[in-house]
This record gives C-alpha cells, sequence and structure tokens, in this order.
C-alpha cells in the first residue's frame, strides 16, 4: 500500500511484470468501470490448506513489529493513510445502521473484527468511535506491541493472537468484519474470504484494503516503496499476490456477500497525503461488501 514519490536508480531493481492485457480489471462494479474490453471471468488460485496463514509473511511483519506506533519510521505512510480510511469506515458505518454522525460515540452497541489488525492503529479509533473492537493477528509481537499501546492509551480493545479461522470455528459473529492491507499478504485467499464472509452477520458490512495487480501498483508499492523510498524491506509484496477487485467480489459473491462500493485511494507526493478518488482503483483500493440479511 506504499506508493512513491521519487525516482532513484538502482541497479538491483526486480524485473517488471509482462505488459499484456491480463493486467486489466473486468468492470464487474461501477465505480471501477473502463473503457478497457473485458476480459474471461477472473478465478481466484485454488487451495487445498486449512490455514490462510503465511509464516513467512507473518516473520516479516513480527521482525518490524516495534515501529507500529512510529508516525516517523517503517509504517509511515500507514500513519498517514490511516485518518482516509478510518473515515471511510466510520460513515458507512454510520449510514448501514442508521447512527447519528454527531454523536460522541456513534459507533457503540456495534461489534468489529479487525483482522491483521498489526499494531493496532485501527482498532483504538474504532474502539474510541464507541464499537466493541476485536482484534486479531497471527503475529504474537504484533498483538504485544498493540495491547501495550492500547493499555497506555487507555483504550479497551479486545486482542487476540489468532486466526480469522479459528474465530469462526469459535462461532464468532459481527456486525462489520475489517481486514485492511491483508488480503495479499494472506496463504490461502479463498479461504480467507470465506472465513470473512461467515464471520459477518446477516446485513453486516465487510470492508478490505488491498493493492490492485496492475503494472502501476508494481511501480509504486514495489520499485518505489522498497527499492526508491526504502520504507519498506525489499521483498515485503509480491505483486502476483495483488488482487484486482472483480477477483475479491468473485471470492466473496458464493458466500452471500455482494460489493457494495469500491473506491481508490490515491497519494499525493507534494505533501504525502492520500485522498479517496471512486475512479481511480488502480493502485490502492478499499472495498465495501454486504452480506444478505
Amino acid at each position: 500500500m506504499y506508493p512513491y514519490s521519487s525516482a532513484r536508480g538502482d541497479a538491483s531493481l526486480p524485473k517488471p511484470p509482462p505488459s499484456t492485457d491480463s493486467f486489466r480489471d473486468a468492470a464487474v462494479m461501477t465505480a471501477s468501470s473502463s473503457a478497457s474490453p473485458p476480459l474471461p471471468a477472473p478465478t481466484l488460485p485454488a487451495k487445498t490448506g486449512s490455514s490462510t496463514v503465511d509464516d513467512a509473511e507473518i516473520a516479516r511483519f513480527s521482525a518490524i513489529a516495534a515501529e507500529w506506533w512510529d508516525p516517523a519510521g517503517k509504517f509511515r505512510p500507514l500513519h498517514r493513510f490511516n485518518p482516509v480510511r478510518i473515515a471511510y469506515i466510520r460513515d458507512a458505518l454510520i449510514r448501514t445502521f442508521n447512527r447519528d454522525p454527531r454523536a460522541p460515540r456513534p459507533l457503540a452497541g456495534l461489534r468489529l473484527v479487525d483482522i491483521g489488525c498489526g499494531g493496532g492503529l485501527l482498532a483504538e479509533p474504532l474502539a474510541r468511535l464507541g464499537a466493541d473492537v476485536v482484534a486479531i493477528d497471527a503475529s504474537e509481537r504484533n498483538i504485544k506491541t498493540a495491547s501495550v499501546h492500547a493499555a497506555e492509551a487507555g483504550v479497551t480493545v479486545d486482542y487476540r493472537n489468532t486466526t480469522a479461522e479459528a474465530l469462526v470455528a469459535a462461532g464468532e459473529r459481527f456486525d462489520a468484519v475489517i481486514s485492511l492491507e491483508v488480503l495479499e499478504h494472506v496463504a490461502d485467499v479463498p479461504l480467507f474470504l470465506r472465513c470473512c464472509a461467515d464471520l459477518a452477520k446477516p446485513g453486516g458490512l465487510l470492508v478490505f484494503a488491498t493493492m490492485n495487480r496492475t503494472p502501476k501498483a508494481y511501480l509504486m508499492a514495489i520499485i518505489g516503496a522498497e527499492y526508491v523510498l526504502r520504507w519498506l524491506p525489499r521483498g515485503t509484496h509480491d505483486w502476483k499476490k495483488f488482487l484486482k477487485p472483480s477477483e475479491v467480489a468473485e471470492g466473496l459473491r458464493p458466500h452471500g456477500v455482494i460489493v457494495r462500493d469500491l473506491t481508490g485511494v490515491v497519494y499525493n507526493p507534494l505533501d504525502g497525503s492520500f485522498r479517496l478518488v471512486p475512479r481511480d482503483v488502480q493502485v490502492n483500493y478499499l472495498l465495501l461488501a454486504e452480506k444478505a440479511g
């Protein structure tokens, strides 16, 4: 999710992805409509495992767990992006559950789960808005970092070192299931999407943020963020694991979940800010879906 804003050479840059029509996303949702010709229906990779956890990914993020709450550290772009995504989620929840946007705690009474919570950058603000937040991560170090920060801030969040499939097995259900910047790191995308759908109550919301599998995302999220600006260690992202919006929609549909909104998140290199741009989903995007009631 980390775009770039400068251009220095690097002799060890990875080879770019092939330039083919496979980069074009089928226009299955209004917000991502395009003049490009439609492609055959996308197909998510079939998996036969029983876990969504990728041990290598967990180890990679555990290694930098202490930096989650450092606004000038490796997660600096995420700190800048955070207000945009919190506002998007807050407004969606207020609309769906008919809450008063002027209330000091408009999300009071709603039970949410933040899957892949990292250091708690999303969970804490949602809890301050009144929500009952369960925040999970497969990295024990991430959970420890998040728990310590919440305790110091006086914010109540139910942090757990567990997985989405474990919550499903325990029979947990939520008004909203939120998973941001996680889809591109899981071991089994179809299983993960099924678990997210199972965790949502009928009429509940699901919110995802991830990166599109386009040449622009490759240049910005990998070449720019990892090789040029060096915001993240090289290898943090694998372009082949980025997901088109249509692929996420396809993975949710069999489980009674329909996409309701799709919007892009665009980076401004002049001031380092992020903003929502509904029709630009070429790099980062937020996807809002609803489970049938």
